[in-house]
């Protein structure tokens, strides 16, 4: 495979990711704005089992070698980060 196809394959998996990503970081938006947290536990699964499917999804990715580890573990990185506001922000509520 040449490497120009090589690199389109790598920023498609990448493009793929981030997608995945920007869907997670909606629904943890949306729960930020409504604060429900401690009344809607299912959502807190929803985006458990979201977060898990992205880790799954991006080892697979670094495993194929489409995506960089650095570049994966960011993209979990932010999410986890602002999961971790999402939780702060609901026990202050």
């Amino acid at each position: 495979m040449s490497q120009e196809m090589v690199n389109k394959h790598n920023e498609r998996a990448y493009a793929l990711l981030k997608s995945d990503a920007e869907k997670i970081q909606q629904l943890i938006e949306v729960q930020m704005e409504n604060l429900t947290m401690p009344q809607c536990p299912l959502y807190e699964e929803v985006l458990d089992t979201q977060m898990f499917g992205l880790s799954r999804e991006i080892d697979f990715a670094i495993r194929l070698e489409l995506v960089r580890e650095e570049e994966g573990k960011q993209l979990l990185n932010e999410l986890e980060r602002k999961l971790a506001a999402l939780h702060e922000a609901s026990l202050r509520k």
